[in-house]
């Protein structure tokens, strides 16, 4: 059964969008005069999520004037965005997580049927993994693989993911930003996140990150891989089902690519 809410991570000022995003937060900018945001709010309500609650920051202001029409969508404000990461933009809204959820980066499109396998998966917590990544950084050298979230997937459980934390050849795929919690995953994320915030304050370091503030979704990802939790890999089934837009050239190359039409069938 899908999820009937997406929490998406929106508050990074997007600064390799430059000068895209000296007006706009980095979901807001257009591909094919669309903004990026639309065509995820498109893929999750074809694949049945009516409740969107989307973390902001960065000229936070804007998203609320873009989509003052679209229903069902609720903000929650990150004030300190210029001082942390993905990981506490998330946990800004841990009291929207009961029941599970699904989640998103702000940045990335994909198609609707990648949202059903991974709203239909198994377990507390599923990621999305492309095992077709390594096509998409073909010519893209501006984002170098480097910067991928690869995941080790062990007997369709993922074992580790992150930047620089698998390598290349171990890999089977990227995380490309898009999971599901159930109502125990989502109380799995935000106790251990508590725990940790509790255990050393936002200056411990914690996983691959110096500093607890600064961490990425991954390293809390990979607290609950040590601590034994099954996280599931939902695989996508074909090429060209996502794209992250991260730089102004990942910018250009998804005008050509994704067309005029919406995501609602292809990206």
């Amino acid at each position: 059964m899908t999820p009937s809410k997406a929490i998406i991570v929106a508050a990074g000022m997007g600064r390799r969008l430059s000068p895209y995003t000296d007006d706009r937060p980095k979901c807001l900018v257009e591909i094919n005069q669309r903004p990026i945001l639309r065509y995820q709010l498109d893929a999750y309500r074809r694949a049945g999520v009516e409740e969107f609650v989307i973390v902001r920051g960065y000229l936070g202001d804007r998203l609320a004037d873009a989509l003052a029409a679209e229903p069902g969508v609720r903000f929650i404000d990150n004030p300190d965005f210029q001082r942390n990461n993905i990981l506490l933009s998330l946990m800004y809204a841990a009291e929207a997580m009961d029941g599970g959820f699904l989640f998103s980066y702000a940045d990335i499109v994909f198609r609707p049927q990648v949202v059903a396998a991974v709203a239909a998966a198994r377990g507390p917590l599923s990621l999305v993994v492309d095992p077709y990544w390594t096509d998409a950084y073909q010519g893209r050298s501006e984002h170098p693989v480097s910067e991928a979230e690869l995941a080790r997937v062990e007997g369709g459980r993922v074992t580790a993911v992150g930047k620089r934390v698998v390598p290349q050849e171990e890999a089977r795929g990227e995380f490309i930003g898009l999971l599901r919690a159930d109502a125990e995953g989502a109380e799995r994320l935000r106790a251990t996140y508590q725990r940790r915030l509790a255990e050393g304050g936002l200056d411990a370091p914690y996983g691959r990150a110096p500093r607890l503030q600064v961490a990425y979704l991954s390293d809390l990802l990979n607290d609950l891989i040590g601590q034994g939790v099954p996280i599931h890999a939902t695989e996508i089934t074909e090429p060209n089902a996502w794209r992250e837009i991260d730089t102004v050239q990942d910018l250009e190359r998804a005008h050509a690519e994704i067309g005029r039409a919406s995501c609602r069938d292809r990206v």
